[in-house]
C-alpha cells in the first residue's frame, strides 16, 4: 500500500466530527500521536471507532499544557502516565509511549517510558503499529514498523516477534478477531506461531478473567459468525469452552434480529455457539472466565432451554399461549428459540415485540376491594384476565375485572 499524504490523511481524520475537536485541541503541542485501529481505519478509507492516542514525551507536561486551551480538559490517572482527554465531542485515552518486558508468558508486561517507534514495535499486529502525528512539528506525520504498510495492502496480519503469542496468548484471539473484522489472514509464520502456542499450552499462562473479556469483545464484533469461525479454525473455541462450535449462520442471524435493543447480544452469540456444549461444562468454563452473573444465567439458560421452547413456541396458536410459554424467559432465551423454531419465529418476535409490554388495568387490590380474599385465587385471577386481554376478549378494565372476578371466585 502507497501511503497517502499528511495532508490527505489529516483531512480524513478533521472530517470526522470527534476527531475535528481532538485536532483542535492539541493544535501545536508536540508528541501527540493517534495510533493503532484508528490509523489503521484510516489508511483503508474507513471511519475508525476508537481513538487511541500515544504521547512520546512526559504526559504530565503534555497535560499541562493542553489544559492551558479552553477547548480541552485533561488528567493523569496513575504514575505509568495514561490520561483521559475530555472534550465537548467525546473522551480520549492518552498513554505514555512505552516498551514491554514479560517476566513469564502470559504474565501482565512490566511496562516502562520510551520512543514513539519503540512503542510500535510492542504492538500485536504489523498492521496495528502505525501512528499518525497529531500536532506540533510531527503532524500528518505517518509511522509504521517495516512491512505494516505491505500488510495492510495484501491483507495480512503478522506479528512482530516469534514470541508474541507466548508473551501474551490473548493475541490469539486478537488474531481471530480482527481476521474477520478486516477478512485479512494471518501469514505463513504468524499461522504457525499460533498452532505452536495454543499446542504448548499458551492459554494456561493467562488468567481466565482476560480470556473471558477477550472472548467477549469477539462475541461483540460486526461479524460474530465470522469472528466465530475464525476462533473454530484456530482451535480455539475448544480451548476456551469445550464443545464450543460457530452456530449456524443462519440461526444466529435469524435471533440476533429478534433480539431486542434490552437484549444481551454478546450472551445470545455465546449461547448460539455453545448449543450442544454440556450445561454443567458450560457453567463450570463461565465461571473459569470469570463470567458475571446476569450474562452467565442468561447464556446457560438459552443453552439449557432454547430448543425445547421453539417446540413449545411453534405449536401456539393464541397470544395467551405465547405469553404462557416464554413468559419467564429472558429475552436471549427467547430470541434463540424463536430462531430455532417454525415459522421464522412469528411467535417469538410476537411476544418479545408487543405482548411482553401487555399490561392489565387492574391490580390485586381491585380484586380484594371485590370480596376476594387475599391468596392465590388473586394470582389466578389476574392470569386469567390478562390472558383475556392478551386474546382481545377484554380489552377494557371493567372487562379485565369481570373476568378476573370470575376466575377468583370459581
Amino acid at each position: 500500500m502507497t501511503a497517502p499524504g499528511a495532508d490527505d490523511l489529516l483531512n480524513r481524520l478533521a472530517a470526522l466530527p470527534a476527531a475535528r475537536a481532538l485536532l483542535d485541541a492539541v493544535g501545536d503541542a508536540d508528541g501527540v500521536y493517534l495510533v493503532g485501529g484508528a490509523v489503521r481505519d484510516l489508511l483503508r478509507g474507513e471511519a475508525p471507532v476508537d481513538f487511541d492516542l500515544v504521547a512520546d514525551r512526559d504526559v504530565a507536561g503534555l497535560i499541562a499544557e493542553l489544559n492551558g486551551s479552553d477547548a480541552a480538559r485533561a488528567r493523569v490517572h496513575d504514575r505509568f502516565g495514561t490520561a483521559t482527554l475530555a472534550l465537548d465531542s467525546g473522551r480520549f485515552d492518552l498513554a505514555r509511549a512505552r516498551r514491554e518486558r514479560y517476566a513469564h508468558p502470559g504474565a501482565l508486561p512490566d511496562v516502562e517510558p520510551a520512543a514513539i517507534d519503540e512503542d510500535l514495535r510492542r504492538r500485536d499486529f504489523t498492521v496495528n503499529a502505525l501512528a499518525l502525528g497529531l500536532g506540533g512539528t510531527a503532524r500528518g506525520e505517518l509511522l509504521a514498523v517495516p512491512g505494516a504498510l505491505d500488510d495492510l495492502g495484501t491483507g495480512t496480519l503478522r506479528v512482530l516477534h516469534d514470541a508474541s503469542f507466548r508473551d501474551d496468548p490473548t493475541r490469539l484471539l486478537r488474531l481471530a478477531r480482527y481476521a474477520a473484522r478486516l477478512d485479512f489472514a494471518p501469514d505463513e509464520r504468524t499461522a504457525a506461531l499460533a498452532r505452536e502456542a495454543i499446542g504448548d499450552g499458551a492459554l494456561a499462562t493467562v488468567s481466565g478473567a482476560r480470556l473471558g473479556a477477550e472472548l467477549r469483545l469477539l462475541a461483540a464484533e460486526a461479524n460474530p459468525h465470522g469472528a466465530l469461525a475464525e476462533l473454530h479454525r484456530l482451535g480455539l473455541d475448544e480451548a476456551l469452552i469445550p464443545g464450543l462450535a460457530p452456530p449456524d449462520r443462519a440461526v444466529l442471524a435469524r435471533a440476533l434480529e429478534l433480539l431486542p435493543d434490552d437484549g444481551d447480544r454478546i450472551a445470545l452469540v455465546l449461547a448460539a455457539a455453545a448449543l450442544h456444549v454440556d450445561s454443567a461444562q458450560l457453567a463450570r468454563s463461565l465461571e473459569a472466565l470469570a463470567f458475571a452473573a446476569a450474562p452467565r444465567d442468561a447464556i446457560l439458560a438459552a443453552v439449557s432451554h432454547a430448543p425445547a421452547l421453539a417446540a413449545q413456541l411453534s405449536a401456539t396458536q393464541r397470544s395467551s399461549e405465547i405469553a404462557e410459554a416464554a413468559a419467564a424467559a429472558p429475552a436471549e432465551l427467547v430470541a434463540l428459540a424463536g430462531a430455532l423454531g417454525d415459522a421464522g419465529g412469528r411467535a417469538a418476535q410476537l411476544w418479545l415485540e408487543e405482548l411482553r409490554h401487555v399490561r392489565l388495568e387492574i391490580s390485586g387490590d381491585d380484586l380484594v376491594a371485590a370480596g376476594v380474599t387475599p391468596g392465590p385465587a388473586i394470582g389466578a385471577g389476574l392470569r386469567a384476565a390478562l390472558s383475556a386481554r392478551l386474546d382481545g376478549r377484554a380489552s377494557g378494565r371493567d372487562e379485565q375485572l369481570a373476568e378476573a372476578l370470575r376466575v377468583a371466585r370459581a
